[in-house]
């Protein structure tokens, strides 16, 4: 995974490139992280995603190896899922007063 920032005018456009486990590799923009219970997620939307899909997000938490090296994961259970996605409305929310 490679961080990239991009500036965009005034404003910076912070970026992730996920790789797949086949080596496909994936650019997304950051949204937002957020600190819930100890725990780190990423809100991330696609950069290649087409106009009908414009409105999806992918939610992955941070996760670490034994060595210390990042990693984002999917999150499988669905409560921790649906309380991400909750905090992620409510700054949204918060964000477009």
């Amino acid at each position: 995974m490679s961080d990239e920032e991009i500036l965009d005018g005034e404003e910076e456009i912070y970026t992730l490139v996920l790789e797949d486990d086949e080596g496909t590799e994936y650019e997304f923009e950051v949204l937002a992280e957020l600190e819930i219970e100890d725990e780190t997620y990423r809100v991330l939307m696609p950069l290649s995603q087409e106009e009908e899909d414009e409105d999806v997000i992918v939610v992955l938490k941070v996760v670490y190896d034994e060595e210390g090296n990042e990693f984002m994961s999917e999150i499988d259970d669905d409560e921790e899922l649906e309380m991400v996605v909750n905090a992620w409305e409510e700054l949204e929310e918060n964000l477009e007063v």
